[in-house]
């Protein structure tokens, strides 16, 4: 786990979803569709957030999984109190939300992630 002090430098789109809680447009990002094989990492700290063998076809438009690593995704309600966030257990990066109940999978867990909040690696 990193410091802050040795945190990713973002660009200013990826600051804008990860530190200002913003949403990429759907369809766009970058794995969105992607069928590699690998880990997705948090963009900023590097935590390590989900497999690819966890991740679906929701058809939402943004990445999908049913499954975090260990402890390294947190829920937050959202103000509004309707939606749940999810962060990043690290470095309290903004993710996307969680959506339970939806018959994707077995698991019936959506997490709909932000393609730009994280990075895959092989």
């Amino acid at each position: 786990m990193k410091s802050k002090e040795n945190w990713n430098p973002l660009t200013f789109d990826e600051a804008y979803v990860i530190e200002k809680k913003g949403t990429e447009r759907p369809f766009t990002g970058e794995y969105y569709s992607s069928k590699e094989p690998g880990i997705y990492h948090c963009k900023r700290c590097d935590l390590p957030l989900y497999r690819s063998d966890s991740k679906f076809d929701s058809g939402c438009g943004w990445p999908s999984f049913d499954e975090f690593i260990d402890k390294n995704v947190r829920f937050v309600l959202d103000a509004d109190g309707r939606r749940t966030e999810i962060v990043c257990a690290s470095c309290e990066g903004h993710l996307g939300h969680v959506f339970f109940g939806e018959q994707f999978t077995a698991k019936n867990t959506r997490h709909c992630v932000n393609s730009i909040a994280v990075k895959l690696s092989k």
